[in-house]
């Protein structure tokens, strides 16, 4: 979809649909409406107040037109004006395209004027409403084989033009689509990750994708670790996860270094496990149908890295992770086991299934090593947080106050919710092994999401550190949102992006 922006008359464009926005209310139709289409506009406004329209979000007519070079007009709800943030107008987008799609417009002219009326900047609101349409638009067909029918329900928009009033908003407005399409591109290579069948996204594979994105021009360099330089390292924790597995373990580190000096250095470490069986204390299978989510994080972290190729940041942003798989394989490490972490840390492995903290260990480890400001993770770590907090929001835990506030102001202007759950310290006791230094499941009852989080932080040192659990929001099978799709949802690519322009 190619969105760009036109500067003059709406009604001189030639379109499929003209896009006519409407505040709750139905009845502040504030568009550049010319003399001999106000006549028409009023009918139309008589027939929504007989259909109880009323300009909720989403909400949309279709109007057949004979005027100018557009085919019909779609009459589209944008909600409460007041309280209106830049996640009302991502959804907006969003359901611009959905609705276009169902009526199989090839393009569509959206005019501006109506949707300026907040506090908002016109920037963010255009770049919110190009977000929300590429998200919509997103597809992952790459498996659809002969059975799979060739004639489509919906259409495809091909062009969307915003149209303004003024020359000088051009420049301002085309670099806000611009960010946009950078953001969606990024959030749409973190879905296809999460997506693509693990027989396909081996640690090799997810390893590969994350390779082809160093640039030297871009100020991007990619460091691949084997399985002998872990085991040079000390990565014992990671390496047993692997050693059930045919697939070898692959860990990576990105480093983007901005052209001027350096504000900060952030380490964000993802979990990457490429499929998870639970190993020999193996999963239901039900539970097992979409493990190929739980390298997410990691998935995460490549979206990221792709974003800031263009974003260009000030900041210094190290991308680390360790791909294996977690399989119950001859030489599957057991309950019982005992392992030890890159620190040197002892861990008293209980259950298998819980071996995305192993990995994490060693690579948040391999993270301080890196000197940084700042750590954060992100993993599809517990079932607790989707207990907790439901399929949309991610639990956040952090060592550190101020830090945690950044993040919370990054998650009100991109709208991938957070919620902030505390670093209970007395429940640090329930990972003390009396065999070893730590055991990787907790013993007492409830509380799994924060006792993962007290499991991981005395690898952080002392380093400000956020870890946020996205067991939930990173992989959806029944979308709330119109700019989600079913399986991977690419959360945390914008999340961190607005972080990392922010410091």
């Amino acid at each position: 979809m190619k969105i760009d922006v036109f500067c003059g008359d709406p009604f001189s464009q030639t379109a499929d649909i003209l896009v006519l926005p409407v505040w709750k209310g139905g009845k502040h139709l504030k568009l550049p409406i010319k003399n001999e289409q106000k006549e028409f506009a009023s009918n139309i406004t008589l027939r929504l107040e007989r259909k109880g329209f009323d300009g909720k979000l989403g909400e949309s007519h279709l109007f057949p037109v004979s005027v100018d070079g557009t085919d019909e007009w779609m009459i589209l709800g944008v909600g409460e004006k007041k309280g209106v943030d830049a996640d009302r107008f991502r959804q907006f987008g969003a359901h611009l395209v959905r609705s276009a799609n169902l009526a199989k417009a090839k393009s569509v002219v959206l005019p501006m004027s109506a949707l300026q009326e907040t506090t908002l900047k016109q920037k963010d609101v255009v770049q919110a409403i190009a977000e929300g349409m590429q998200f919509a638009s997103y597809r992952f067909h790459a498996y659809h084989g002969t059975q799979t029918k060739t004639e489509p329900k919906e259409g495809t928009i091909e062009r969307v033009t915003f149209v303004v009033a003024r020359d000088r908003d051009l420049k301002r407005v085309t670099e806000a689509i611009g960010i946009a399409e950078t953001l969606a591109s990024a959030v749409h290579l973190t879905r296809d990750l999460v997506n693509t069948p693990p027989a396909d996204m081996a640690p090799k594979h997810l390893a590969s994708v994350a390779k082809g994105l160093a640039d030297k021009a871009s100020g991007i360099q990619c460091t691949v670790l084997t399985a002998d330089d872990m085991k040079r390292l000390g990565m014992g924790a990671t390496l047993a996860v692997a050693q059930g597995s045919e697939h070898a373990p692959v860990g990576i580190h990105l480093t983007y270094t901005p052209k001027e000096k350096s504000k900060k250095t952030v380490a964000i470490v993802g979990k990457g496990v490429t499929f998870d069986s639970g190993g020999l204390s193996i999963k239901p299978a039900k539970s097992m149908e979409t493990m190929k989510c739980d390298m997410a994080g990691a998935a995460t972290v490549v979206g990221l890295f792709k974003a800031l190729r263009n974003l260009q940041p000030n900041v210094t942003v190290h991308g680390i992770f360790l791909a294996v798989e977690n399989m119950p394989g001859h030489s599957a490490f057991r309950p019982g086991d005992v392992v030890t972490a890159m620190d040197g840390s002892t861990i008293e492995v209980l259950n298998t299934d819980a071996e995305g903290r192993l990995t994490l260990a060693d690579a948040l480890v391999y993270a301080t090593e890196q000197k940084p400001d700042y750590i954060i993770d992100l993993a599809t770590l517990t079932g607790a947080c989707i207990v907790a907090l439901g399929d949309d929001i991610a639990a956040l835990l952090s060592n550190n106050s101020r830090l945690a506030s950044k993040m919370c102001d990054a998650s009100e202007e991109t709208g991938e919710a957070i919620w902030e759950l505390p670093l209970h310290a007395p429940y640090q006791s329930m990972m003390k092994s009396k065999i070893a230094d730590l055991k990787n499941i907790s013993s007492g009852h409830g509380a799994g999401t924060i006792t993962a989080a007290l499991f991981l932080q005395p690898f952080v040192k002392k380093i400000p550190w956020i870890h946020l659990d996205i067991a939930g929001p990173s992989f959806n099978e029944r979308p709330s949102r119109p700019d989600v799709s079913y399986g991977g949802t690419g959360f945390g690519v914008r999340l961190l992006a607005n972080f990392l322009q922010k410091l």
